[in-house]
This record gives structure tokens, C-alpha cells and sequence, in this order.
């Protein structure tokens, strides 16, 4: 037989797509052919399995071989792609059954001695392929343990291509693999609140935050606390569902961000990107997209401390996934969209010297300073921020008291209560949290009593709200209504969220 297919993978955005390597063997000079978009390093695969099947002890054809990766017209990246090419040569040349070879698919490096290496984004190819109907994998044993999240695949992890030649053969066969008891990818959030003395206002703000997911500003002196408080924030919010920790796993897994041996990303994300992070390092890019912070941050915190330093670009193309909850990304080679459903935690200064309106500090920044830093962030980008925390200079007696403050755990049960009503109001919508509610949603569930109507329309003439200022306010209500466990939306609670929403805005930003 001079033909065989063997079934890989490769990824597309943050998803697996089956590929199907055909392998042809004629007569002509001797030589290896890759067609099919293959990138840099599925070109280079050619002296790796050339030296791998030597190697394991068979035989390479001396004869004109030509791989095709089908489809034809996706690009394929990575070197998942050596094994099945390796195993298709092999069956074309007779050495390994060409029918056992299409029983399952094939994913692994080849190092040149023929052992198998891990590579990132198992968990989705190993979803695509069990989705497909094959009910095999096979894969190294360093993503064994992450293919088997995949469920409904019988996970088989050959350490070297000998072994698993020999059981396509029959001769060895293997054991499929068994989840084991892996620790969970990310570690415990270790950060409390109970460490925080003081802020009694800002860590408030964070429970209302952290209770519908909206977006934060900190605005305060250099050592009052911003970044310490967002740093805890992950420590209230409430856990990853099931489908959410899938989704996280399958996205640090395309970005080869799992150790081998670790669980699921069990805790919600945290990044903390630098301030010369670039545009394309923040929302994703490359010649083929790949995720960003954004993206990275999916479903958990985006902090970004010193909001002013980030380079304007870099700051704007946050306008669209902030509304979104996704972010398209367009090249030549692919368009793909990823997920983008996070909160973003900012902290500022007040000025560039920082002291602006300190108290007991002064500041030596000139009016011009001051309105040329504030004004590095555009209007569009503040009116995306739903709440505005000032975070002042404690005085020593806070610093220094023995007064007890509140841990994170009621305060992550408290925000849990409000997640759990929210869910249960928003599920016939497809959403999870009252941050990611469009207008249709906010007019269908956010009823106000007669005290609120008068008090919102009052706001709105007198602050010159925008039509997305109005919706984000009532969003932040609502919230504040669902951690008191209210129906309807009061004066107070409505109250409020305005508050949060401008008081930093009117005093210092001028938005």
C-alpha cells in the first residue's frame, strides 16, 4: 500500500480542528513534501520524523513521499502535527496498519530519538476530536491528564513512537489513561481582605463590583492602598462554574500556560499586565492570532495599575471587548474571534506627582500637568467604568488600630447570594451577571420604584448622562438591589450607584 490517512489536530482561535494527514509514496527521487498551509514548524517536522522513525528502529521509504494536510486551506501551526505524520508514512509503507491507524487520532512532538513531547492546546483538539465521533487519542504523557477533561475519549499516552507503533500492531498495547487526583492550575488566591485596614468605602465598592461584575477605577495618592485591595479582589468573587473553568482551561492551554499534571484552572484569572505592554499583546495578535491579556483574562480580573502610563492605543482597543465581551481579530492568515468577559481593575494617581488633593501632602503639579495626565484617558474608555472608588491616605490610627476587619469569606458569600439571583433572573438571556446585560435586558429587569424614577431623572439632566451612562448606572443598582436581596430597585440603592459612578468623575476627571 502506497496511501494512508491519519487523523491530527491543530488549533483555530481557542479551538481544535481535526486534520486529516494523507500520506502518498512513489516512485521518483527521495525526498519529503509538506503541503497543505503548514507553518515554520510543521515544515521543520520533516528531519524530526525522518530521524525519529531511524531512531525507533524502522524504517524511513526511500522513495518520493508527499504529506498532505487537509483541510488544505486552514493554516496549521505547531509541531502536534510530527506523529500523525510520522504514523502515516509508517502505514503507507507497510509497516503499521493502515486501519488501525484510523481508529483514533494521533498528537505529540517527536524529539529526534522518537520520544513524545507535550504540547499546548490538548484539551481543545482532544474536545474537536470527541465531538467528531473518534473515540481514541492518542497524546504524550505530560497531556494525558488534560486530554481526559475532554471526556467520552479513551486516552491512550505512549511515551516514545516505538511504543506506539508496537501497539497499533498489536504486539504492546496499552492502557488508556485515568484521571488521577491533579492539584487544580492556579493556585488558592492566598490575598484577604482581612489584611486590609481601613478603605472601608473602596472595599465596598469591590463587593458591588465583585457581585455584578462591572468594571473599577481607584483613584488616590501613591501608598494608599489601590493595588493592595485589587490584588484581593479575586479572593470575593465567587468560583469558577464548570463551564467557566473549562473555558479558561481550554484558553491557557492554546497560550501553553498549564503546567504538565495540573487540574483545571480552578480560580478565576488575574492579570497584571506591565504599562509597555503593546496593543497586540493586549488584546491578541501575531501572523496568526493568538490570546491576549483580554483574553487571558476571560471570565476573571484584568488590573491595570497606573492607567495613565499605558499608551493610549493600548488603552482603546479595550473600548470593544469591554462592550463586547469578545475581540475580533483580523490577519491575512485568519480572522478569529476570542472570548473576552472580564472585569478591568484600574488605579491611578490623581496627578503626576500623585498628591493632589492630599491632605497632608503637597502637590507641585501645575493646573496644565494635572488636566494633560488626567486627560491620557478618553472620555469613551471612562464611560465604560461603572464605578469610581477614591481611595484616601489612611490616617495611623487606621493603620495602627487593632480594630478587626471583615475577611473575604462572608464577603465572597455575600457576593455569591447576589451571583446565584442574578443567574437565576438572567438565565433565559444566555448571561451570568449584571455587568454583561445589553439595554434590552437592563429595561426588562431593572423595575424602579416612583422615589428612584425622580431621583435617576434628576441625575440624568444634571450630570448629562449618556444613554450608556444611564444603562450602566440602573446595572449598578441592580446590583446593589440584589445583594440587599431587593425586587425592585429603591432611591437608595439607585442613589448609590450614582455616587459610585460620578463622584470621582465630577471632582477630578471632569467627564
Amino acid at each position: 500500500m502506497s496511501y494512508a490517512q491519519v487523523f491530527g489536530a491543530a488549533t483555530l482561535g481557542i479551538n481544535g480542528a481535526l486534520v486529516t494527514v494523507e500520506v502518498d509514496i512513489a516512485n521518483g527521487l527521495p525526498g519529503l513534501d509538506i503541503v497543505g498551509l503548514p507553518d515554520a514548524a510543521v515544515k521543520e517536522s520533516k528531519e524530526r520524523v525522518r530521524a525519529a522513525i531511524k531512531n525507533a528502529g524502522l524504517e524511513f521509504p526511500v522513495r518520493r513521499v508527499t504529506v498532505n494536510l487537509a483541510p488544505a486551506d486552514m493554516r496549521k501551526d505547531g509541531s502536534g502535527l510530527d506523529l500523525p505524520i510520522a504514523l502515516g508514512i509508517l502505514a503507507a509503507s507497510g509497516q503499521v496498519d493502515a486501519e488501525a491507524c484510523r481508529r483514533g487520532a494521533f498528537i505529540g512532538e517527536l524529539s529526534l530519538e522518537g520520544r513524545l513531547r507535550g504540547i499546548a492546546g490538548i484539551l481543545p483538539m482532544a474536545m474537536d476530536i470527541a465531538a467528531r465521533g473518534l473515540e481514541a487519542i492518542f497524546v504524550a504523557p505530560d497531556n494525558a491528564q488534560e486530554a481526559l477533561y475532554a471526556g467520552r475519549l479513551s486516552v491512550f499516552a505512549p511515551a516514545t513512537l516505538e511504543e506506539t507503533v508496537a501497539h497499533l500492531r498489536g504486539e504492546r498495547l496499552l492502557s488508556p489513561s485515568t484521571r488521577t487526583d491533579c492539584p487544580p492550575s492556579g493556585g488558592v488566591p492566598a490575598d484577604d481582605m482581612a489584611e486590609v485596614q481601613g478603605q472601608a468605602a473602596a472595599k465596598r465598592a469591590l463587593e458591588i463590583a465583585a457581585a455584578g461584575g462591572h468594571n473599577v477605577l481607584m483613584v488616590g495618592p501613591p501608598g494608599s492602598g489601590k493595588t493592595m485591595l485589587a490584588r484581593r479582589l479575586p479572593s470575593i468573587l465567587p468560583a469558577l462554574t464548570d463551564g467557566e473553568a473549562l473555558e479558561v482551561t481550554k484558553i491557557y492551554s492554546i497560550a501553553g500556560l498549564l503546567r504538565p499534571g495540573l487540574g483545571l484552572v480552578a480560580h478565576r484569572p488575574f492579570r497584571n499586565p506591565h504599562h509597555t505592554v503593546s496593543d497586540a499583546g493586549m488584546i491578541g495578535g501575531g501572523r496568526v492570532p493568538r490570546p491576549g491579556e483580554v483574553t487571558l483574562s476571560h471570565n476573571g480580573v484584568l488590573f491595570l495599575d497606573e492607567l495613565p502610563e499605558f499608551p493610549r492605543l493600548v488603552l482603546e482597543v479595550l473600548r470593544q471587548p469591554m462592550e463586547d465581551g469578545e475581540v475580533t481579530i483580523s490577519r491575512v492568515n485568519a480572522t478569529l474571534s476570542y472570548p473576552a468577559k472580564f472585569m478591568m481593575v484600574a488605579a491611578m494617581n490623581p496627578c503626576p506627582c500623585g498628591y493632589f488633593g492630599d491632605a497632608s501632602r503637597q502637590c507641585g503639579c501645575t493646573p496644565g500637568d494635572i488636566r494633560r495626565y488626567v486627560k491620557k484617558i478618553s472620555g469613551p474608555l471612562l464611560d465604560r467604568i461603572d464605578i469610581n472608588i477614591g481611595v484616601p491616605r489612611l490616617e495611623y490610627r487606621e493603620i495602627a488600630g487593632e480594630a478587626a476587619t471583615e475577611p473575604s469569606a462572608p464577603i465572597r458569600a455575600r457576593v455569591e447570594r447576589a451571583r446565584a439571583l442574578q443567574q437565576r433572573r438572567l438565565a433565559r438571556y444566555g448571561l451570568g451577571a449584571n455587568a454583561q446585560m445589553g439595554h434590552r435586558h437592563v429595561k426588562a429587569t431593572c423595575i424602579m420604584d416612583d422615589a428612584a424614577q425622580s431621583l435617576l431623572q434628576q441625575a440624568f439632566q444634571r450630570l448629562n448622562l449618556s444613554a450608556r451612562g444611564y444603562d450602566r448606572v440602573l446595572k449598578v443598582a441592580r446590583t446593589i438591589a440584589d445583594l440587599d436581596g431587593a425586587e425592585r430597585l429603591t432611591a437608595q440603592a439607585v442613589a448609590e450607584a450614582i455616587h459610585l459612578r460620578n463622584n470621582i468623575k465630577e471632582s477630578l476627571l471632569g467627564v
